[in-house]
């Protein structure tokens, strides 16, 4: 094979690893803003601070910026903004799936990071225009995020060699645990310190400064690739050449029929269930009942993300390891790691949501239950590629599509359900999160391929076999 380093292929993944790690930054900087956005008193009408756990904040004497706008909006408003997002978001799933496969990802990828940092930009004027207008830009993010995964999956499968899709792919999707592991904590300081504003500006600044980089270094194919060498470029084609489809039309009824489609859709459904519970409400969850004040909040609820990172890396690392010389079929990989991946998480989660005021227990599982969760990229995450390459911007739009649906309805149950603030409401929405990962990970073991079908395969319509 070809030497990795410096080559085309890797440095398509660690821009993408930048691109994915700018695209989590800007979707998680509000969870963190909003806790400074919102006047101190308007939340506790509705949502008490719990009283089971004694206060451990250290106070800290440096004096606290106070600065940035307040405003008046209840727990219902505050999931209302938190949801909307994944209201783009789900909008363009398919259709950039759609036209990734039409007009390359590289464009497609480039201007959907590009569109969510300039609405990022915008989010502090629409939150003094009002409600209804931060919803909306929320949603436009939502939009233009919506088309990235998709977008780059379709890149990957004229980019990817088979036997190192694990890890280019884990290189690339890991950057939007890191984006969630730095701009979590990194939002709580600019919060404390400066105002909970900059946090927009900063991390859409950044977004319109990724872009040109990738715009200027990329390429769609490794043919239109203007400085990958020669023995690179026809090492990738030739590893593809009996994976890709030349038909122009979609085959869309086989591939709704497919059950391998619907074994990665429960799957992805299942893991972002407990993924979006916890990314949009660990901040809560932690300074409500463990009650940690902001900073320690900004970095303790880092922690998770940075394990499901390292997790991530070396577990596509070692999925690819274990196809290449250990033999071990792509079908039984992508099983295991999936297993792994969900229901280790799920015994986790629950146990954290046991462990009473034992904050170090607490964030220690929760930490635990995410780093597990990486399993999952080498596992269903990576198995369109496996079962269609010419399409797996397609099929990824599909369960991404159903995969959004936990966001945008998970967090709004989890509010309804811990109104009061208790620790037993706090386990049900652990104890729910977790049996859907149970459920999710067996239907999958049972229902998925590591094979390419027939109908992903060109000439499939002329029933060749």
């Amino acid at each position: 094979s070809v030497p990795a380093c410096c080559s085309a292929r890797y440095n398509l993944a660690l821009l993408a690893f930048f691109g994915f790690f700018l695209l989590y930054a800007l979707r998680v900087n509000l969870s963190v803003a909003l806790v400074d956005m919102v006047e101190p008193n308007t939340s506790s009408a509705r949502n008490s601070t719990s009283n089971v756990c004694p206060e451990h904040s250290s106070t800290s004497s440096l004096p606290r910026n106070t600065t940035g706008e307040k405003y008046s909006w209840d727990a219902d408003t505050q999931g209302w903004i938190l949801g909307s997002f994944f209201y783009g978001y789900i909008i363009t799933q398919i259709p950039g799936g759609y036209l990734a496969s039409k007009i390359g990802g590289k464009a497609l990828l480039g201007f959907g990071i590009f569109g969510t940092s300039v609405f990022t930009l915008l989010t502090p004027l629409a939150a003094n225009l009002g409600v209804g207008y931060l919803i909306a830009v929320r949603a436009l993010e939502g939009l233009g995020e919506g088309v990235t995964f998709p977008a780059m999956h379709s890149m990957w499968s004229s980019w990817a060699p088979p036997l190192e899709r694990s890890k280019l792919l884990s290189i690339s999707y890991a950057g939007a645990q890191l984006g969630t592991v730095v701009s979590l904590p990194l939002s709580g300081l600019i919060c404390y310190y400066v105002s909970w504003v900059y946090v927009f500006y900063i991390f859409g600044a950044l977004g319109v400064l990724w872009f040109f980089f990738w715009m200027c270094l990329v390429s769609d194919t490794p043919e239109s690739h203007r400085s990958i060498s020669a023995a690179e470029r026809e090492y990738i084609l030739s590893s593809l050449k009996d994976q890709l489809s030349t038909q122009k039309s979609v085959p869309w009824r086989p591939i709704l029929q497919s059950l391998p489609l619907w074994a990665i859709v429960v799957a992805h459904f299942s893991y972002n269930w407990t993924f979006y519970t916890l990314l949009t409400l660990l901040p809560t969850y932690m300074k409500e009942i463990l009650r940690f004040d902001a900073q320690e909040n900004g970095f303790l609820s880092a922690l998770p993300y940075f394990g499901c990172w390292l997790c991530i890396i070396l577990s596509g690392q070692v999925a690819d390891y274990l196809r290449e010389k250990q033999n071990l079929s792509t079908v039984c990989v992508r099983k295991c790691f999936t297993l792994i991946g969900m229901i280790g998480p799920a015994v986790f989660l629950v146990a954290a949501g046991f462990t009473g005021c034992n904050y170090e227990l607490a964030v220690a599982f929760v930490t635990i239950s995410t780093t597990l969760g990486g399993f999952c990229t080498s596992g269903y995450s990576i198995n369109h590629l496996d079962i269609a390459p010419s399409y797996a911007g397609i099929l990824l739009g599909i369960t991404n599509s159903f995969a959004t649906i936990p966001g945008m309805v998970g967090p709004v149950i989890a509010k309804n359900l811990t109104h009061n603030n208790t620790v037993g409401e706090w386990q049900t929405v652990f104890c729910i999160a977790a049996s859907i990962n149970f459920f999710g990970a067996i239907f999958f073991a049972l229902f998925a391929s590591g094979e390419v079908q027939d109908w992903a395969v060109s000439g499939y319509h002329l029933h060749r076999n």
